[in-house]
């Protein structure tokens, strides 16, 4: 063993001098592979968001959005007048058959397919609605003060269409019942096993949903 490799030797100068030369090229030799590999030998470099979850196999960056579901048809029954009797006009529509609703759609009078098929009305139009309220088989409607003085036609048409939607509403009841209270104290009766198409006689018109 020379004395420049002993341990504890001081190396001389020139040894020194040595290797310090060869630390850069033994640098420059172990950074060329990286470089050829596409590596950067400038440290991390930041590249967009950070990750924030594991995607599923398969996954799309945007979920599909599940379809709507259609909107279910309901049919309601109005009653109206046509060559001078009682008669039933079926109307599709998007909302739940109920007494309220029918009644306040009967109110409004045929459509212009109805008008078209010669149904009129002796209903008037209403500024406020009327007090509707259910007990089993039984539907009572109270009139406003506005509607003072109606037809026993115009009756028909009221307790009529109130016992089709609540048959409508529950087919179980087998017949309904409705009770007519008149601005003057005046009560009217009527059963659905007198109104058209509610007891096996004629339904009248089947007429879709059409603008006024």
């Amino acid at each position: 063993m020379t004395p420049s490799t002993a341990r504890g030797a001081t190396p001389a100068p020139g040894q020194t001098r040595g290797v310090r030369r060869g630390l850069p090229l033994l640098l420059a030799a172990l950074l060329l592979p990286l470089s050829a590999c596409g590596i950067p030998a400038t440290g991390v470099v930041g590249a967009g968001e950070p990750a924030t979850g594991v995607r599923d196999p398969g996954s799309t960056a945007v979920p599909d959005r599940a379809p709507s579901a259609a909107v279910p048809v309901n049919s309601v029954r109005l009653y109206f007048v046509g060559d001078g009797a009682l008669v039933a006009a079926a109307r599709p529509v998007q909302v739940s058959a109920e007494p309220t609703s029918a009644v306040l759609m009967v109110f409004k009078g045929p459509n212009r397919r109805e008008r078209e098929e010669g149904l009129t009305t002796e209903l008037p139009r209403i500024t406020v609605a009327p007090t509707i309220r259910i007990d089993g088989a039984t539907v009572t409607i109270e009139l406003p003060p506005e509607l003072r003085g109606l037809s026993d036609t115009a009756i028909d048409q009221l307790a009529c269409t109130a016992a089709a939607a609540r048959l409508r509403q529950d087919p179980a009841l087998g017949t309904a019942q409705v009770t007519v209270e008149q601005p003057d104290g005046r009560l009217a009766g009527r059963s659905s096993d007198n109104c058209p198409g509610l007891a096996g006689t004629p339904v009248g018109i089947t007429s879709p949903p059409s603008s006024r």
